[in-house]
């Protein structure tokens, strides 16, 4: 499959974006492996767009890794500089499972609540939100109210 084609301006986007990254990939002695492929394929499905540190001193060896993951992984090079490589490519759009049956679970949520004068920590405080339940401005839970329908509809039924 060949490698996604970016111009100038996009290919400038997609390093300023990769600047704050960490690398997600790293290769070995051992090189470009199938299951090296593998996780880059995963974490460019997961991310979109990844570094990959390589520990290889050779530089011919780095753009070549380079060019393979592209072309196998069909990603867009970003940017090569040092061991590290940039690689991009839009993330697949996920399927959700339509279920009629499911009902809302319950969270769990963290209530700070700051203290008064400002020299103590907040309190943290973990409640466990049901799905008829809300949080309030005070942080205290409040239930959903029922629904009041009409007299007429009640007799109708």
């Amino acid at each position: 499959m060949p490698a996604i084609q970016l111009t100038t301006a996009q290919r400038k986007d997609k390093r300023a974006e990769a600047h704050h990254l960490h690398p997600v990939v790293i290769i070995g002695g051992e090189g470009l492996t199938p299951a090296v492929v593998k996780e880059t394929d995963g974490a460019l499905n997961a991310h979109g767009l990844i570094k990959v540190r390589v520990f290889s001193d050779d530089r011919d060896t780095r753009d070549s890794i380079l060019t393979a993951l592209a072309d196998q992984l069909n990603a867009a090079p970003i940017q090569h500089i040092g061991k590290l490589l940039v690689l991009w490519r839009p993330v697949p759009e996920k399927s959700k499972a339509e279920r009629e049956d499911r009902m809302p679970a319950p969270k769990v949520v963290k209530i700070l609540k700051f203290s008064k004068s400002g020299n103590h920590r907040p309190q943290i405080k973990k409640v466990k939100v049901l799905g008829n339940q809300r949080i309030a401005a005070g942080g205290s839970l409040k239930r959903a109210k029922r629904r009041t329908t009409s007299i007429k509809k009640t007799a109708a039924d």
